[in-house]
């Protein structure tokens, strides 16, 4: 892996945004210049620590997702591929940092809800519909189908759970998929497709499916809550003690110095039980020789240490300087109206676009996109509409905060579009869409992007839940319109290479 490429593709990614905020923390919207040192300093350490953990993937994680798929599928046990599918999801979604960040989110807007029975709620769901994507897989069930009729159901339980806690149940399918899941989840579908050499619809579409079952979890725990009336709280917001008293460069680094132990331990629990399941498959299935099993193993040390700058980064400064803007910009078009609401509206719009090219889990799935499709399917298109998809999902977000309109039609209509379109896109690209809904939503936008829009939503902070669900929901309208252009190309194609033969 071209490590000095893998940097410079990642910076190119994440300074836009650094230099977006610096620009306007320094004019248009004046912000405390040692939140601004902060910021720059946490995009720093999260361009250094994506890069070490797109290194550590690669050597560990999706060798070993693949590795334990194949070797699942080739012992030829249903029982034994569907239960340790359920235990995988279950198992590593409940370390998944981004579950822990949301429920605390999730706990400080909405006292009354048990964060353990709603962290065990959603690592249930994921894996249910993980153990439901495989067997799916195997028996080459139509994946268009399989999602018309589990999103059918989806929104029938929706009709029965509390409005207001709609937007919380689908941001919970999106925060599952974060950086040690994603990979770990689509290369062990590439692993069981390889073997299965089935169609080519088989390989995209897990991920997709692993986010339907928390959305479905939090519905029905929700459902049986019994909650204050309309699951309305205040949020108080968190402030390091005694930091009017501290000097500058200490309110710079002090904060990354308290946050890097945190995630050191929180990047541990998401990565051990990973390395736990390939020392079980090691030992019973994989059989690997003792230098491959090292490269791997250096591939794990690379992705914790990476996840662990890279979270740092993102707490330790990154998004508080996200929360700090949308709460200014928030207030001036409340109070002012006219350019403050077209000033957060293009500046959210520009986040979306460009940090969704950010997120851990979008390199991942955009990488083997082109490899399976052999480049036809090419990496910068792939996110040039997801850039697009993610800018739409933000600006509607904040245009609900601002002109106060219930999310859940919004939900409704774009998730009933992106059924019509399967009738249009072809198998493989469907997948992928739904894959795309996953990995869109990763650790920037459930800290940066949702800290952005608390800020703009700082009068009544319950209202900033859904954007996660937007984000997750755009790509799938998005990137099943790309399908069909690149079905309608190659059909025009078709057609020009028969008429020159004859």
């Amino acid at each position: 892996m071209d490590i000095a490429a893998k940097f410079k593709e990642t910076a190119k990614s994440v300074l836009p945004v650094i230099i977006i905020v610096l620009v306007l923390g320094f004019t248009a919207v004046p912000l405390e210049k040692a939140v601004l040192a902060r910021f720059a300093v946490g995009g720093l350490l999260l361009i250094f620590g994506l890069t070490i953990f797109l290194m550590g993937v690669g050597m560990g994680i999706e060798p070993m997702g693949e590795r334990c798929g194949s070797a699942l599928v080739a012992k030829k046990n249903l029982p034994l591929l569907l239960s340790c599918a359920f235990a995988i999801g279950f198992i590593v979604t409940a370390a998944e940092p981004d579950i822990q960040v949301f429920g605390d989110q999730v706990k400080e807007i909405f006292p009354f809800v048990n964060k353990l029975v709603f962290t065990f709620a959603i690592a249930g769901g994921v894996g249910i519909f993980l153990l439901l994507g495989l067997l799916r897989t195997v028996l080459n069930f139509p994946i268009k189908i399989f999602f018309f009729l589990f999103y059918s159901l989806l929104f029938a339980l929706a009709f029965f759970a509390p409005q207001n806690f709609l937007p919380i149940a689908f941001d919970s399918g999106g925060a599952t998929t974060g950086p040690m899941t994603v990979p770990f989840i689509m290369s062990l579908g590439l692993g069981v497709s390889a073997v299965r050499a089935g169609k080519d619809d088989s390989s995209f579409g897990l991920t997709g499916t692993a986010s339907i079952g928390p959305v479905m979890a939090v519905l029905a725990y929700s459902i049986f809550l019994r909650a204050p009336q309309d699951f309305v709280q205040e949020i108080a917001r968190a402030k390091i003690e005694g930091a009017a008293e501290l000097g500058f460069f200490a309110k710079i680094f002090l904060p990354f110095a308290k946050t890097f132990p945190i995630f050191l331990r929180e990047s541990l629990f998401a990565i051990a039980p990973l390395v736990a399941m390939f020392a079980a498959f090691q030992a019973a299935l994989l059989k690997m020789t003792a230098r491959q099993t090292i490269r791997i193993l250096v591939g794990f040390f690379y992705a914790y240490i990476g996840l662990t700058v890279f979270l740092t980064g993102v707490n330790g400064g990154f998004s508080e300087a996200g929360r700090d803007l949308g709460q200014t910009l928030g207030n001036l078009a409340m109070q002012s109206g006219g350019f403050w609401i077209a000033l957060l509206i293009f500046t959210g719009v520009v986040f979306g676009a460009v940090i969704v090219c950010a997120e851990p889990a979008v390199w991942v799935l955009s990488e083997q996109v082109e490899q399976v499709s052999g480049g036809t399917i090419k990496r910068k298109a792939l996110l040039i509409f997801l850039s697009a998809g993610t800018a739409v999902a933000i600006a509607i977000s904040l245009l609900a905060n601002v002109f106060d309109f219930n999310l859940k039609w919004i939900l409704t209509i774009g998730y009933s579009v992106s059924m019509l379109l399967m009738f249009f896109c072809p198998s493989m690209w469907t997948g992928i869409a739904f894959d795309s809904g996953g990995v869109a939503s990763g650790p920037l936008t459930s800290t940066f992007i949702l800290s952005f829009t608390i800020g703009a939503a700082a009068t009544n902070p319950a209202d900033s839940f859904g954007v996660i669900a937007l984000v997750a929901m755009m790509p799938l309208s998005a990137i099943q319109i790309m399908g069909i252009i690149y079905k309608a190309k190659q059909s025009r194609k078709a057609r020009d290479a028969s008429k020159e033969a004859k």
